[in-house]
């Protein structure tokens, strides 16, 4: 199979959940768990940083990446899903892997994985674990897929633990508290390995702390860690002031990702680099620090958060997709200070709960739903019922091209379009626009 038939391949035989969703989810450890043991377990080949959490583990682990390959390390770094191309989910210092080893592996083991029925995201993570041995790379960073406990990548026995934050998503698979998804979460947590928690919060901290004690577990709150202190921008870049608070150590960065959330994972990214270089094999200077998270996208090639694509009119995209996450974005975008009118170009995935997420919206915006060309895509009509109960003013348009030709007809240089909603609405309008 050439590369192209290699992918048709995987997302006909091997549904992804970023195409059809729950029917994709197949919890459970025991087919990667045999399936590596047939392929060696690459795994077990290289220092492992292990990342789950609702929202910010994307940034959190691109920040890291970025961190670790400025300190000389060979990096892999696995994230899903993809915006607009495969590979996304697979890179070595930022470099996507190779179509020719996608088509390589799957040639080679497609026959065990159709024995073991790997799910899409298994043969991934696989894939991903077998990439890295073969380039050699050091240190991995690895995003959970979905929670943790369960999760495929949940058979690494890494460094160090991350979680974000908690917030109530997928609760058919992973419950409906915050409690019982912070225990599915915190199933990442392994046996004397610290753990960085992103954000401390009373509802789901009771319930961290008794696994890490539980697993003698050190627990570490990243907003204890390091204290945020005043915040501005400058130019293309977020200048943060920090201060470690152990030793009261002042940190001034530039962080090149300009969502105002990222302010919150780089201080969890800062926290897990210090705990690193503190008690761990790999040493992360304060420089490799500070020139990585200045260089984030450029070093990962990070896309998708907060990304402003023009600046007249203001043009930014980002793919804060539930509730908990939608809330920081909306945010930012109640207290935009461009003179205009905001636009947002806006479509949904038909289970999640967008009545929420609208609600969350700036009330004075003009809207234009839309729908993404997938299955698991929200119906213009049901989007609209929500709209017209919110009594926003909006209109539809059947695609995302359409989408755009409508705001780009309504657009001065003094306006701001967001376009957001779902990942997938952001990934075919990057490659359109």
């Amino acid at each position: 199979m050439n590369y192209t038939e290699t992918l048709d391949y995987l997302f006909s035989s091997m549904p992804s959940f970023q195409q059809v969703g729950g029917n994709a989810y197949k919890p459970g450890l025991e087919r990667i768990t045999e399936f590596c043991r047939m392929i060696g377990n690459p795994q077990r080949s290289y220092f492992v940083i292990h990342v789950a959490g609702t929202n910010g583990k994307g940034s959190v682990s691109n920040m890291l990446a970025a961190v670790l390959q400025q300190a000389g390390y060979q990096t892999g770094l696995f994230t899903s899903p993809h915006l607009t191309d495969f590979r996304e989910r697979i890179r070595v210092n930022g470099e996507m892997i190779p179509k020719q080893k996608v088509v390589n592996f799957v040639d080679r083991y497609k026959t065990e994985m159709e024995h073991l029925q790997l799910s899409f995201f298994e043969m991934t993570t696989a894939m991903a674990f077998d990439y890295f041995a073969q380039s050699d790379v050091e240190v991995a960073v690895i995003e959970t897929g979905l929670g943790g406990r369960l999760d495929a990548t949940n058979i690494v026995q890494p460094l160090i633990s991350v979680i974000t934050n908690i917030g109530l998503e997928h609760t058919e698979y992973l419950g409906n508290s915050l409690p019982k998804i912070a225990r599915e979460k915190g199933g990442i947590i392994k046996k004397c390995t610290p753990v960085v928690v992103g954000e401390k919060n009373s509802s789901y901290n009771l319930v961290l702390e008794e696994i890490a004690s539980d697993l003698r577990s050190e627990l570490i709150y990243a907003n204890e860690a390091f204290r945020l202190g005043e915040c501005h921008y400058n130019e293309d870049k977020q200048v943060v002031t920090m201060m470690r608070t152990r030793d009261n150590y002042p940190y001034q960065v530039r962080l090149d990702l300009l969502g105002e959330y990222q302010r919150q994972n780089l201080a969890t990214a800062a926290t897990v680099l210090d705990k690193l270089h503190e008690s761990s094999p790999l040493s992360i200077s304060r420089r490799a620090f500070v020139e990585g998270v200045r260089e984030v996208s450029k070093l990962t090639s990070f896309r998708g958060r907060w990304q402003v694509i023009s600046r007249e009119p203001m043009v930014v995209c980002d793919t804060g997709h539930n509730e908990h996450g939608l809330t920081e974005v909306a945010k930012q975008l109640n207290v935009r200070t461009n003179s205009g009118k905001l636009v947002a170009i806006m479509g949904f995935c038909d289970d999640k709960e967008f009545d929420k997420m609208l609600d969350l919206m700036p009330k004075d915006a003009h809207y234009i739903f839309t729908q993404a060309s997938i299955r698991r895509a929200a119906s213009l009509d049901k989007i609209a019922a929500v709209a017209t109960s919110l009594s926003l003013d909006f209109e539809v348009a059947p695609t995302i091209a359409e989408a755009l030709a409508k705001a780009q007809s309504q657009l001065s240089a003094e306006d701001m379009l967001f376009i957001g909603g779902s990942t997938f609405v952001v990934a075919e309008a990057l490659d359109i626009i």
